[in-house]
Formats: C-alpha cells, structure tokens, sequence
C-alpha cells in the first residue's frame, strides 16, 4: 500500500509538472488542457448519464466505467506504470466508441466542457474523425 502512495504521489508530481512547464513556456491553453482533462472528462460522464437523448445501454456503459475507475483495484493496477492507466484509457476509449456510433460525435461535442484542442483528443480515442 505504501508503494502505491509513493507511485501516486510521484504521478501527481509529474503532472503538476508537466502543467507547470507548458505554463512557463507559454502555452497557457495547452496548460489548461492537460489540467482539466480528468475533470473535463468526469463532467462528460456526468452530463451524458444525465441526458434524455442517451440510450439507456449506453448510460449503464458509462455507469460502470466510472464504478470501475473509482474502484481501488483494476485489472491491472495503476500503480504499474503506464499499464496501469492504459487498461484505464482502453475502457474509456471503448465505451466513448460506442457513444460515438450510438449517437455521433456531436452527442460528446455538445456535452464537452474543454478546451477544442482536449474534445479532439476524446474524439479521436472514440475513433471518430476529426478535421
């Protein structure tokens, strides 16, 4: 357990970084994509699982991908170096898919709360095209 904590922590200190960098480049919208993409993301699960135009099946898809991000344990753990978050990105982009084809792109557009430059990355993870 204490291992995993220092993995967190070492991650958390990594991405603050990184933010921090793009900042003291200058790349202040760049920086506030790669800090608000988790959140941007939790606020798109949210705003689709609330939305009338979503099927049922899709809202339950994404129902269990955020139970399964909260759980403490994955199929591979996060504390495992880019395995663990990949098995994490995988879901996300598989269920984001079938969003895309359920209801199109402009379903995750409408609900997007980022940056353009952070809605063409989701995008391109549902294997939409983007121009």
């Amino acid at each position: 357990m204490r291992t995993a904590l220092i993995v967190i922590a070492v991650l958390l200190a990594l991405y603050a970084l990184l933010v921090l960098a793009l900042l003291l480049a200058g790349r202040r919208t760049d920086a506030r994509a790669v800090a608000g993409f988790v959140p941007d993301c939790i606020v798109l699960f949210k705003r689709l699982i609330e939305d009338p135009a979503v099927p049922r099946r899709r809202k339950w898809m994404l129902a269990l991908l955020v139970g399964y991000l909260a759980l403490p344990f994955d199929l591979i753990p996060d504390f495992i170096p880019v395995a663990g978050q990949l098995d994490d990105a995988i879901l996300v982009g598989l269920v984001l898919r079938g969003l895309v084809r359920g209801g199109g792109p402009d379903l995750v557009r409408r609900h997007w709360p980022g940056p353009e430059a952070s809605l063409r990355v989701i995008l391109r993870l549902a294997g939409a095209r983007v121009s």
